[in-house]
């Protein structure tokens, strides 16, 4: 069992946390850099547990079926995750890097805590506070991390991208679908255009009905990194919409409705 740091706090769920300040620590790289970390062990373990297959279009990770073997591979690659001088990277590496990172950092949580429910029954991040997000799980150059430090730290502030929310998973149905190859500096930019097509044009991502639109709940709790209102949620989903969903979109007149289902992504 990995060794975890609890630090308090009154988070609640991660996915209510806004945008913090950029841990600019983590601002530092290499843009001469030509290190590439190697993130196959990875791609092994979701080719062999992450199941693509149903036809709801939602990815489901076998975590009862992990073996102790491949318990054993995860916790190799995470040790050496742990061990990379990320500072020394070019941007696109990190970029990549710090996706696998929040990823597979998930997966063990969940395995370490299975059989759960959901995410956010895993209690570890301190007194009034739900879910894993604010535990110290994670050590790099020196530095203690949460999961929340990665994507609100880390992620969101400094790439300043709204695809993020498209590259990592929280092990929920209603979450983006896990990607079934690790990021690279080389796939980074296609997998997370591609991941937003996919759950944007998934009802996860926006379901129509009648008169009314429901969109994920991500939309309401990032809505900052969508220009801050509704119009620029529906200009992001304009986007990656594909045409009938568009169509809907540009005629509504109404008040978007949000839902998020944080049921356990498993088969």
């Amino acid at each position: 069992m990995r060794r975890v740091l609890l630090i308090m706090g009154v988070i609640g769920v991660a996915a209510a946390v806004s945008a913090q300040e950029a841990w600019t620590r983590w601002e530092a790289h290499d843009p001469s850099s030509t290190t590439v970390i190697d993130h196959s062990a990875w791609t092994e373990l979701l080719g062999r547990y992450l199941d693509t297959s149903d036809a709801d279009g939602v990815y489901r990770f076998d975590y009862a079926g992990v073996t102790a073997a491949d318990r054993a591979l995860l916790q190799e690659y995470l040790s050496m995750l742990e061990s990379v001088p990320v500072s020394l990277l070019n941007k696109d590496e990190q970029y990549a890097y710090w996706f696998n990172v929040y990823n597979a950092f998930t997966v063990e949580v969940i395995l370490d805590h299975y059989p759960v429910d959901s995410i956010r029954d895993i209690n570890i991040s301190g007194l009034f506070a739900r879910g894993p997000w604010g535990a110290e799980l994670i050590e790099i150059e020196g530095e203690n991390l949460t999961l929340d430090d990665v994507e609100h730290r880390i992620l969101r502030p400094i790439w300043n991208d709204p695809r993020i929310h498209y590259g990592v998973n929280c092990a929920s149905i209603g979450c983006p679908n896990l990607q079934p190859v690790a990021f690279t500096s080389e796939n980074v930019d296609r997998l997370l255009t591609e991941g937003a097509i996919e759950y944007v044009n998934h009802p996860r991502g926006a379901m129509v009905n009648g008169n009314r639109i429901t969109v994920s709940s991500i939309y309401n709790w990032f809505q900052e990194d969508f220009d801050d209102n509704q119009a620029g949620v529906i200009a992001h989903l304009l986007e990656y919409a594909e045409p009938a969903l568009a169509a809907d979109l540009r005629g509504f007149r109404g008040r978007l409705r949000y839902d998020y289902d944080w049921a356990i992504n498993e088969p």
